[in-house]
């Protein structure tokens, strides 16, 4: 029996959190404004039961008082416990997808093994890189169950290297302590045939994204034969692969040296003449500008924008400001592949952002495709924030 019944009720010893509303959350994030919070403390990552206001029982999940999500429901069974056996089976449930079905093992040795609520695991993300597997954990609740966790992936993985970390806004969120672990020795991971560099735990420069590989292959598609500029390249996939794939040129632009270097260890990898600039974009865009210069195929694929809901509207005006420049440098005919990894941008707004951008540009921007992420990012239909990738391939006229 499960939530769907009017009359389920718990029988656990588990604590019971009430809802303050009779109707079912829709939702498996519970903000702590929804809830009745317990007469007893209990101590964050607490497995609970939850009821609502009429005392039927709606799903079993995570609490924490500390948190704005204060709690995170991971079962509507009546009669599914919470434990290292259910953890277990959703890994397996997630490899599984991955391996199976979507074959993963014969395109790339790097991909997403669990990506929280979109495999019913919420607090919890797992990347694969090579044998390394890198472990966030973003979630009290989650952070509990680290040891049966980590013993299910390596069931999962024999061997794998294991690495695991928390924001520190996120422990101070959801108030736990994960430690600092010494990062893994660096390793090559494949996609499409092609070599690249991966370091995770090197803060940023983990030199690898595996949630754009399908639209690093469908660009370089589009990309044969033209002249390629990739803005915001971090370690020169989208460039590497429009190289891989017959682009006429390929160049990256990017801040930060440090993964411009590993950048141009990819390309020499691959052995492809890419040329990779150091250069804040609007700056490098204003001079291509006055050059005179013109770029058949652009990505711009810059890092998230904002983490506050309340700097949305300044995220979207420094979308619309880069968005606006790249189109200068593009002639009619060209293509534009425009991303947002900024989750609190919706897609709605990105595109709206991008119809002002070609009215205030006085050009056409015919949308081909609008993607995201790849299949082993799975989206569940309650959680739409989990969709956070926009990736919009754009033909400019």
């Amino acid at each position: 029996m499960n939530s769907s019944s009017p009359v389920a009720r718990s029988t656990t010893d588990l604590p019971v959190i009430r809802l303050k509303s009779d109707r079912t959350p829709g939702h498996p994030w519970v903000w702590s404004a929804q809830v009745n919070k317990p007469e007893t403390r209990l101590p964050p990552g607490s497995v609970v039961d939850v009821v609502d206001a009429k005392n039927r029982f709606v799903g079993r999940g995570f609490w924490n008082g500390h948190a704005r999500i204060a709690l995170r429901l991971l079962t509507t069974n009546v009669n599914e416990s919470i434990d290292a056996d259910w953890i277990a089976a959703r890994i397996e449930r997630a490899v599984t997808l991955r391996r199976e079905l979507l074959k993963l093992d014969s395109v790339t040795d790097a991909w997403r093994v669990v990506h929280s609520e979109g495999d019913g695991l919420s607090g919890l993300v797992v990347d694969r890189y090579n044998d390394i597997l890198v472990i966030e954990y973003f979630a009290a609740g989650m952070w509990k169950f680290r040891d049966a966790i980590h013993a299910a992936l390596l069931r999962q993985f024999p061997g794998a290297r294991l690495y695991w970390f928390a924001e520190t806004h996120v422990q101070k969120q959801e108030s736990f302590d994960c430690r600092a672990m010494e990062a893994p020795t660096p390793v090559e991971v494949h996609e499409h045939g092609l070599r690249f560099h991966a370091a995770p735990g090197y803060g940023h420069k983990t030199g690898f994204f595996a949630d754009q590989r399908e639209n690093r292959q469908r660009f370089a598609e589009l990309a044969r034969g033209r002249r390629v500029l990739d803005l915001c390249c971090n370690a020169g996939g989208f460039a590497i692969h429009a190289a891989a794939g017959g682009a006429s040129e390929a160049i990256g632009v990017d801040m930060d040296p440090g993964i411009l270097e590993i950048a141009r260890t990819n390309a020499s990898a691959n052995n492809l003449a890419v040329r990779f600039e150091q250069a804040d974009i609007f700056d490098w865009l204003r001079q291509a500008v006055a050059r005179g210069e013109r770029y058949d195929a652009v990505i711009l694929d810059p890092a998230k924008l904002t983490r506050d809901r309340t700097k949305v509207m300044d995220a979207l005006k420094k979308y619309f400001a880069m968005n606006r420049l790249a189109l200068d440098v593009i002639p009619p005919g060209g293509l534009l592949l425009t991303c947002s990894c900024t989750g609190l941008v919706s897609e709605a707004d990105f595109l709206e952002m991008l119809r002002r951008v070609a009215l205030n540009a006085g050009r056409e921007i015919q949308i081909l495709e609008t993607r995201g992420a790849g299949a082993d990012h799975p989206v569940r239909a309650d959680v739409p924030e989990s969709r956070y990738l926009k990736a919009v391939f754009c033909r400019i006229d």
